[in-house]
């Protein structure tokens, strides 16, 4: 079967998915599983997937649930954890990952889903799939465990860029409100700025002049926002969405993970401690198996690049079958969505409002100046 028939048997009344085989810690092995799982689950997933063919076709071979709803496009080399961006850039055309993006920027797939390397994914999304009119600096988007009603907070930036300046922490609040508003179904977004405090003369100039730039244009862009929030306020119902630079994001977000973790180990060397614990855990199976998927990270595996001309999700490197299917469920609803149609509405209503603005600054001066005159 040749590669145009492939493509059109997997893009006939299905959303097309470009994925990325190579660069996760387990292999492509798991990134294949994922895939099954997630085509068992929902028939109007396609899948584009990238990598040494004499190698994914075995493992694709192998799953029914992929018959007729996947093309393999070769792509010898692999950009391997340790890579610098840098080199990706210059001397990666022909590795998954590069193939993996000009899906998405050729229109053959909606959005690409990979488990590499995520200095050198967010570098190549950059040059290949260019940044969106107006904005300064992509970012990553990840879900936090909350009690919202909608069981998630989004947190970004997770890591894409460690610097952020006032005007990219207020474009990141209107990324993350379309991101809530499209991914999560949030219809009235609330904002929250992280800080080492609540109080408003708390934090980095940077943050406070963030905090004076989101208050003013909250109103017109469409969301609310709370103000400063703290660490601890990541997984509570207070807002929505939360906004920080990449260093802060990506420590939280490794912190949270190791967190959980830790829980999951302590709660079982209790629940074996004893014969009565042990007992107890049996009675309490129901409940401990709901409290494990509530909290378990795979299940909430995708952070999604905000910011460029088509949308990229980052499956966590070690992801297991379980985590790439639901990075790539992730990838499924906001291809759905729309959403980086909505997202790049959303981003040039923002610039428009940042020029009016500008022009009421320009006009208000040149009233002083009259009046001085």
């Amino acid at each position: 079967m040749t590669a145009h028939e492939d493509q059109s048997t997997a893009g006939t009344g299905r959303t097309v998915i470009s994925v990325d085989a190579m660069g996760g810690d387990r292999g492509p092995g798991v990134v294949v599983s994922g895939l099954a799982h997630a085509a068992k689950k929902n028939p109007d997933i396609a899948f584009i997937l990238h990598g040494p063919k004499t190698e994914l076709e075995p493992l694709v071979a192998r799953r029914r649930h992929l018959d007729g709803r996947i093309e393999i496009r070769d792509a010898a080399d692999v950009v391997a954890m340790e890579d610098k961006p840098s080199q990706v850039m210059r001397h990666g055309k022909t590795t998954s990952m590069w193939s993996a993006l000009e899906s998405v920027r050729a229109g053959d797939a909606t959005v690409c889903v990979s488990c590499g390397n995520t200095g050198a994914l967010m570098a190549l999304s950059v040059l290949r799939l260019r940044r969106l009119a107006g904005v300064y600096r992509p970012a990553i988007a990840v879900l936090w465990p909350s009690r919202n009603p909608q069981g998630f907070n989004v947190l970004l930036d997770g890591g894409a860029d460690i610097r952020a300046d006032a005007k990219d922490l207020m474009q990141y609040a209107l990324m993350g409100v379309s991101y809530a508003r499209n991914g999560l179904g949030v219809e009235n977004p609330r904002v929250g700025l992280l800080n080492v405090g609540t109080e408003e003369h708390k934090g980095r100039a940077e943050l406070r002049e963030a905090h004076d730039l989101i208050t003013a244009n909250a109103d017109k862009a469409g969301f609310s926002f709370v103000g400063f929030v703290e660490g601890r306020d990541l997984p509570e119902d207070i807002c929505d969405v939360i906004v920080t630079d990449g260093f802060t994001g990506n420590v939280a977000l490794k912190t949270g993970e190791g967190t959980a973790e830790l829980i999951s180990e302590l709660l079982r060397a209790a629940f074996k401690y004893s014969p009565m614990s042990r007992l107890a855990s049996m009675l309490a199976y129901t409940s401990l198996q709901r409290l494990k998927k509530r909290i378990d990270p795979r299940r909430v595996n995708g952070g999604v690049f905000l910011g460029l001309n088509g949308t990229v999700v980052k499956s966590h490197g070690s992801a297991d079958a379980t985590g790439f299917s639901a990075a790539i469920k992730l990838a499924f609803q906001l291809a759905e969505s729309g959403f980086t149609e909505r997202l790049a509405a959303s981003v040039a209503a923002a610039s428009l409002l940042a020029d009016e603005g500008r022009d009421d600054d320009d006009d208000d001066t040149s009233s002083k100046e009259g009046d001085r005159s």
